[in-house]
């Protein structure tokens, strides 16, 4: 076997796009000569070829070996989970969306499972019948229902937006994904504050018989996924470069580490500017990286003793001594 690898990725819908941008973010532009077609190529890894594809089918095309790894969300990993499918990263930071339960805002006493509860035993008692819950997640919502002690229902196959199944009649309530909640709210409906069922969001899949069974697929994974750890941690920093006056490079970095938000990944690297000296002081070169949400607090800092010309540049790449999510799934395949 060699190690060629299938990349499934979605080719429609809400991460599509978002998809494509992430990996061209990570150093991984994926290449499609015709736009019309349903391959393309990772200019950077040679060895993966890309096959677009629905998101629900991504997932399939995985299961099955069509193709190696692929990226969905994770509320239909969740719901067609596979034993021959491992989760590699779960939260690739983008695609976020909830599966929620949603009542019509008419329903002013339902304000949490316990009252959907009470109000299913209604439908049955009164109605002579079950409480009727359009859903395209039958799996997760019969599970859920069931974990909250609802037995009373059932469950309507829905296709397309399913958000005016409750205006339409053919539903009772809704079980959906959601983003902002504002489509949920145009169709007068509101969500049960404890009926969050998934939290979801892109994921990295794999097939994990070719995983374990092909030490050159995984090492073709492991080149991928060095590149999107390192993207990922890069985007939660900075790097600063200062000038700074002093008589020696100890009493910089002293006065740099001084601060906890300056100390950096490792501390300051302090270097001479050769050639430029002042009443026995020498002008230094001062390097460090630092976390995003400190920023103004480093270069406030950087400036009390005495810097000056603070360069800011977001970092690309943070690559740790080991890739983290690579290590996760070694042993997750172990």
């Amino acid at each position: 076997m060699t190690n060629a690898i299938t990349f499934a990725l979605p080719s429609k819908g809400a991460i599509a796009e978002p998809t494509l941008n992430f990996l061209k973010d990570c150093g991984l532009r994926i290449d499609k000569p015709n736009q019309r077609q349903y391959t393309g190529v990772v200019s950077t890894i040679p060895a993966i070829t890309v096959l677009f594809q629905r998101a629900t089918d991504v997932l399939y095309k995985v299961a099955d070996g069509t193709a190696h790894i692929g990226i969905t969300g994770l509320d239909i990993v969740y719901e067609n989970m596979d034993e021959n499918l491992v989760v590699i990263h779960d939260r690739l930071g983008y695609g976020q969306c909830s599966l929620v339960v949603a009542v019509p805002e008419t329903w002013v006493d339902a304000e949490g499972m316990a009252d959907l509860l009470d109000i299913s035993l209604d439908f049955r008692e009164q109605k002579r019948r079950n409480l009727r819950i359009a859903t395209k997640y039958p799996v997760l919502a019969r599970q859920f229902l069931h974990d909250c002690g609802i037995h009373h229902f059932t469950l309507v196959k829905a296709e397309g937006a399913i958000e005016a199944a409750p205006t339409l009649g053919y539903a009772d309530i809704i079980i959906d994904l959601t983003q902002t909640g504002t489509t949920l709210r145009e169709n007068h409906l509101k969500i049960i504050p404890d009926g969050i069922i998934v939290d979801s969001q892109a994921c990295l899949i794999g097939n994990r018989a070719a995983l374990k069974t092909s030490p050159e697929l995984l090492e073709t994974v492991r080149v991928l996924i060095e590149y999107i750890d390192a993207a990922q941690q890069g985007r939660g920093y900075y790097q600063l470069i200062a000038n700074i006056k002093g008589e020696n490079a100890s009493e910089i970095a002293a006065k740099v580490a001084a601060n906890p938000v300056t100390r950096g990944l490792q501390g300051p690297t302090v270097a001479p500017i050769l050639g430029i000296n002042e009443n026995s002081n020498q002008w230094y070169t001062v390097t460090i990286i630092i976390p995003s949400s400190s920023l103004l607090l480093a270069v406030e800092h950087i400036r009390a003793i005495g810097g000056t010309q603070t360069i800011a540049s977001p970092v690309r790449y943070v690559f740790m001594e080991n890739a983290p999510t690579f290590m996760r799934l070694l042993k997750s395949l172990s």
